[in-house]
This record gives structure tokens, sequence and C-alpha cells, in this order.
């Protein structure tokens, strides 16, 4: 039977040594790591962790999840084990601040770079608009879609509650900016059915002076003044009216940038048709058209075409000015929301 009337001398062993043991093998917690713990108090803010150090580590409610946390038993149950981050050194009283919010930060932006690399399309909720667009959540990161990206005659108020096909603009977590395009995505979609030398009837929903913005299907294209006619014109206003009817001939399809460009010149029987007579080059247009698409085909195949449009036609495809074309992001910066909420 054991004697349980023993002294510290006769077992050799104090309280003093069992602290000085726990200090040799006592884990060094910094912040930033990841680490292992099990809930076993929920408090009315937050919860204790044991984690492993001498004290329990705590975590604020606000760092329980990327979302909304009312309650800290919408996120976790006592005696459950799962992963932390160390938010904070060691306080006054020997406790280190924890995290889960920062670990599924981490994972989201790691999971949108992937969808980045993918180019892949995905769909999220408007949950609110500002001045200079409407903000969507993209794995529990705040995203934004700049108003010039948004393609719906709707006014932006109206699109709270609603679900929209997106691609990814901009995913940079050095500077917090998550920047999506609805433009892009229905553009792609729509690039699926399109060719270059289709010929598309559209209607014209914008004039600028380096151009006319054209509705085919639901996506805006740009027949820049440059295509309208192989004679000089001074302005689009000189030949279309918004809500016009058009025929155009799409010559290029940037999914990238989310651009149709388009051209009503390629189309002229003779130069100067699309202000003489705009009956005979709608017409004519599927005739031309082929007459078009032969050429290029010829051009690609480095093989000699018999030309039957002047010479600058044939490489209309290359006839927009880049540099006249709207920036695919017309905010100022500082008016692109963050994606992490602070």
């Amino acid at each position: 039977m054991v004697n349980q009337n023993l002294t510290a001398t006769e077992i050799g062993f104090t309280h003093e040594d069992f602290a000085a043991l726990l200090d040799k093998y006592d884990y060094h917690f910094s912040p930033g790591d990841i680490v292992p713990g099990t809930v076993f108090s929920i408090e009315p803010r937050g919860a204790l962790i044991d984690i492993g150090a001498k004290t329990a580590a705590y975590i604020p409610i606000q760092e329980m999840s990327i979302n909304r946390v009312d309650a800290p038993e919408e996120v976790l149950q006592s005696n459950e084990t799962r992963e932390f981050f160390i938010l904070t050194d060691e306080n006054e009283d020997g406790q280190l601040t924890l995290s889960i919010r920062r670990i599924e930060y981490m994972r989201a932006w790691e999971r949108v770079r992937q969808l980045q690399a993918e180019d892949a399309t995905v769909r999220s909720g408007v949950f609110a608009t500002n001045r200079g667009g409407a903000l969507v959540r993209i794995e529990g990161l705040r995203g934004f879609i700049p108003g010039s990206h948004i393609s719906t005659r709707k006014p932006k108020e109206e699109l709270v509650g609603e679900e929209l096909p997106l691609k990814f603009l901009e995913v940079d977590e050095e500077r917090n900016r998550l920047v999506l395009s609805h433009r892009r995505a229905l553009v792609e979609r729509k690039m699926n059915r399109l060719e270059v030398g289709e010929v598309v009837i559209g209607t014209v929903r914008g004039i600028k002076p380096y151009g006319a913005f054209i509705d085919i299907g639901g996506v805006s294209g740009l027949l820049h003044i440059s295509e309208i006619s192989h004679e000089h014109i001074d302005t689009p206003h000189s030949v279309f009216n918004v809500n016009d009817e058009v025929k155009v001939m799409i010559i290029d399809l940037d999914a990238e940038r989310g651009r149709i460009s388009l051209s009503t010149k390629q189309l002229e029987p003779e130069p100067g048709d699309m202000i003489k007579n705009r009956d005979l080059v709608y017409d004519k247009a599927e005739e031309m058209a082929a007459k078009y698409r032969e050429q290029l085909l010829a051009k690609q195949q480095g093989a000699p075409a018999v030309m039957t449009l002047p010479v600058e036609a044939a490489e209309g495809v290359d006839a927009v000015v880049e540099e006249d074309i709207p920036a695919a992001i017309e905010t100022e910066e500082e008016e692109i929301p963050v994606a992490i909420e602070e």
C-alpha cells in the first residue's frame, strides 16, 4: 500500500520543480501562428480556448468569423477542437488573443486567386450599392463592381438582392482590393455564341465623340468612329441617333477586357454608302461580310487574296484606336471599397 504521508523531500519533486518543468517544456506562441485549440468555456462575447499555454487564450466574438456573428454559439461549441490564429501576444495577464476570422480571410484570398487564375465565372448577390457601383461577397470577402462594369438597364439601387454572374478584374490582397465585372461575364457568355465576321442587329444605346455603343443581345459593343464609313465623319451624331436599329459586323472579340468591336465600314459596297445609302449597306451586309471573312481567312493563312475592298478595310480589325476606348475601370481608386472589413 502506498504511504500517502510522504514528505516533499522524500518524494524528491516539489511544486517549484513542477513549475520549472512546465516552463522548460512550454511552447512558445507567436502572433501569426496557427495552432489547434479546444473550446472549454463559452463567454457572453467570446470564448476561452485551451491551446496548451499556461493561461487560457481568448477569442472575442468579432474574431470568430468573416461573417457577422451575434452569439459565440453560432460558431463554437464546448469541447470542440479546431484551428486558431494567434492574433496578439500575451497581455499583462499572460493571455493570448485568437482569431478564426483571419484564417478564413487567408483561405478566402487563396481561393479567389485560384478562381482568377482559372478565369472562372462566379455568381454572387448584390448586398449594397454606392455612388461608384455595387457590392457583393465572394468567398466571404467584400467585392466591388464598378458602375462601368454593370451591364443592366436597371438603376443600381434595384440590383440589391439580385444574383449576378461575375468575372475577376483585380485580386490584390496586399492592397485589400477585390474588383469584379458583370459586363465581362456577360460578354464572355455572349462571345461564346459570336464570331468575328458575323453580322448582328443591335440598337444604339449611347453616342460619344469617339463612336457609338451598340446593344447586341444585352451586351454592349463599340462602333468606333473610324469604323462607321470609309468616308470621313466629324461626329457619330451625324450618322446615328440613340435607339436607332443598326446592322453591324463584329471585327474583334476581346474576352479578357470584355470588349466587342463593331464595324459598318466593312459592310459598305462602295465607300461612303453608310452616309449616302444606309439601306443598301444593310441589304448587302451578309454578302459583304462573307467577302470580309474570305479576306480575313486568306490573311491568316498568308495566302494572296483578291481584294474587293480598299486595303484599309481589310485591316479594319486593328482600326479601333485603343486609347479612345474608355478604361476598363472608370472609377477613381479611392472609391473602391476594401475587401476586408476591419
